[in-house]
């Protein structure tokens, strides 16, 4: 997967940024963007001079390393508000927020699910879903991200998140 080998080549200079990858993903077909998705490591707001800074050094790397295919434009930003939700540490951090989870495979003839996140219990995701407490396995998750709510801007503008 390229996506995979893309973030093994950018994670050393991200990190040496005080940054991480939230997500990686490569979008459209005539017209390619690879979209790298950045948060801070101590968990404030992300600036757009964190993103300047990542985007010098990871068009530096993909310059030299040249891992895709033809031409693309890159798109490096923060995660936004109502952020996908891609490691496991995101579910715990987001704890409290509401999130729509869609599962690889159906649990009671359902993928997808929405609720309010109760955190992580080793490598499931606990969630509460129509007064129904779950815990879905984080490798089945598909796709994942934060519903927006007034409970997480608030959350966001104040600099935390629970």
């Amino acid at each position: 997967m390229v996506e995979k080998q893309i973030h093994d080549l950018i994670e050393g200079a991200i990190d040496d940024l005080g940054l991480e990858v939230v997500r990686i993903m490569i979008m459209g077909d005539r017209n390619k963007v690879l979209q790298i998705m950045l948060d801070r490591k101590d968990e404030t707001a992300i600036t757009i001079d964190d993103c300047s800074k990542a985007s010098r050094e990871i068009s530096a790397i993909l310059d030299v390393e040249d891992p895709l295919e033809g031409a693309y434009d890159l798109e490096v930003s923060s995660p936004g508000i109502d952020r996908p939700l891609t490691r496991l540490k995101d579910f715990a951090r987001f704890a409290g927020h509401k999130a729509k989870i869609e599962l690889k495979t159906k649990i009671d003839d359902r993928r997808r699910f929405s609720g309010d996140l109760k955190g992580i219990d080793g490598d499931k995701i606990c969630i509460d879903v129509e007064g129904e407490s779950l815990k879905l396995a984080f490798d089945d998750i598909l796709k994942s991200k934060l519903i927006m709510s007034d409970a997480l801007i608030n959350a966001v503008n104040k600099g935390k998140e629970k």
